[in-house]
């Protein structure tokens, strides 16, 4: 597709490139311009003439799908009535997630072309904390009264619904107040004398407008809801979440989780939009904290020269030893991580989990053990420089050892972390593994003195 608007583009066949608009969605819409705008296939103006091919209704919303760099170039291209009109027809959320992230003269601009209601709503959410549930919200829904017939809730639904971002749930108020809620299949169902409050449910869910955006989208999953309505401390409906919003924050905060889980700190940036000096920044820092911490183990070898001396063969396992330890933490603490995150897992199941985790340990670690004094018994057997009974027991028991404690160690500290009211994530794979090494490397050393009596 992108071959061919290119193409018409230098034909300069623009009807052809409307009626290929006309079949696409519009969130496609919005990627073949933006790769037109990654690519620098196109000048400004050639972008700004493909965005005019979209009609008045379609422009807004692919608007919405593009990101803010692209956001803010066609914005400063804009005549004022074309932002205006751009404007009027976007979703006051999605007007709000736009002017987060662009600079004041721009946001300036925005707010200029906005109608009074409109800026008011987007002052409004602009108030509440970065991560609460108001930051996301939408104020544009659809309200009834509880003495609506069902006919009349239909009437007003068509007056106001074109300009809603969502009409399959309908939320009924009394002085602002939510006291209950239903949904457009409801009122198709019913008779058209019913009143509303006979058929609206009024064992409502909802989220306060400083709750944390992250609980929002998890109710919201849990309860399988198109919106989630937000209130005040005094229980009046100032807005709703829609799932589309929900799932952006689940991907941020999903992502958020996978970048700390790798030992780099969060960035709101894409890959490519983020500078090599922003990346080496978002690294360095847990890189130097893991080097400075990884001395420990080479503090522990140098104590231990002596086994070297006596046994050489020993340095040969300390690197499937670590790397074992290693993996077996990355594994528990993934699992326990994603199961806090799904909520399947709380503090109060501390010493369920711990013994869980110790019993898969004691089953791998007896597996891994087993092998590995065959295999050492096998290669080592006809060698007369070592004891291959003794190097079996020392490296298998080091296993179970370690196997045991990386498990451990892997399920407390994200635990011990949420306790704190810390992020799980943080503590991530390349902490634990660095804590196992240091703790391995001491057991195996201490467990060859004493088998070999060095």
């Amino acid at each position: 597709m992108y071959d061919t608007v290119l193409q018409l583009i230098n034909e300069r066949n623009f009807k052809a490139i409307r009626e290929i608009f006309i079949d696409m969605n519009e969130a496609d819409v919005a990627a073949l311009l933006q790769r037109f705008y990654d690519d620098h296939e196109a000048e400004t103006h050639e972008l700004l003439v493909l965005f005019r091919l979209l009609s008045k209704d379609v422009a807004a919303d692919v608007f919405s799908y593009m990101d803010s760099d692209m956001q803010m170039m066609l914005i400063n291209s804009f005549t004022d009535k074309e932002l205006q009109d751009v404007i009027d027809d976007l979703y006051v959320d999605d007007t709000v997630d736009m002017i987060e992230e662009m600079p004041a003269n721009v946001v300036v601009r925005v707010l200029k072309s906005a109608d009074s209601e409109t800026r008011k709503q987007i002052n409004e959410i602009l108030r509440y904390p970065k991560d609460s549930a108001g930051s996301i919200m939408t104020t544009e829904y659809v309200y009834l009264k509880k003495d609506y017939t069902a006919k009349d809730a239909l009437d007003w639904i068509r007056h106001v619904g074109m300009v809603k971002e969502t009409v399959y749930t309908l939320y009924v108020t009394e002085n602002r107040r939510l006291i209950g809620v239903l949904s457009v299949l409801d009122l198709i169902t019913a008779d058209e004398d019913d009143r509303i409050e006979d058929i609206m449910d009024t064992n409502i869910i909802s989220v306060d407008t400083h709750e944390d955006k992250e609980m929002v989208a998890a109710k919201l999953s849990k309860y399988d809801f198109v919106a989630m309505p937000v209130v005040d401390k005094e229980n009046r409906l100032v807005g709703i979440v829609t799932y589309d919003d929900a799932i952006d924050v689940i991907q941020e905060e999903n992502t958020e989780d996978i970048m700390k889980y790798a030992a780099v700190a969060p960035s709101d940036e894409s890959y490519f939009k983020t500078s090599v000096f922003a990346h080496a920044k978002n690294r360095i820092v847990w890189l130097l904290v893991l080097m400075l911490s990884a001395t420990i183990t080479g503090a522990i070898v140098n104590k231990y020269q002596e086994a070297f001396a006596a046994v050489p063969v020993l340095v040969s396992f300390l690197s499937m030893l670590s790397g074992t330890g290693g993996n077996c933490g990355s594994q528990t603490s993934t699992l326990i991580i994603r199961g806090m995150a799904l909520g399947e897992i709380r503090m109060r199941d501390f010493f369920k989990v711990m013994f869980k985790e110790f019993r898969v340990a004691c089953v791998c670690g007896i597996i891994l053990s087993v092998v590995n004094a065959g295999r050492i018994i096998l290669v080592y057997h006809n060698d007369a420089s070592v004891d291959c009974y003794k190097l079996a027991f020392t490296v298998s028991a080091a296993i179970m050892l370690t196997v045991v404690l990386s498990k451990l160690i892997a399920a407390m500290l994200p635990m011990a972390a949420k306790k704190l009211k810390l992020d799980p994530a943080i503590m991530a794979a390349p902490l634990i593994t660095t804590i196992v090494d240091t703790c391995s490397t001491l057991m195996f050393f201490a467990l060859a003195t004493v088998v070999f009596d060095i």
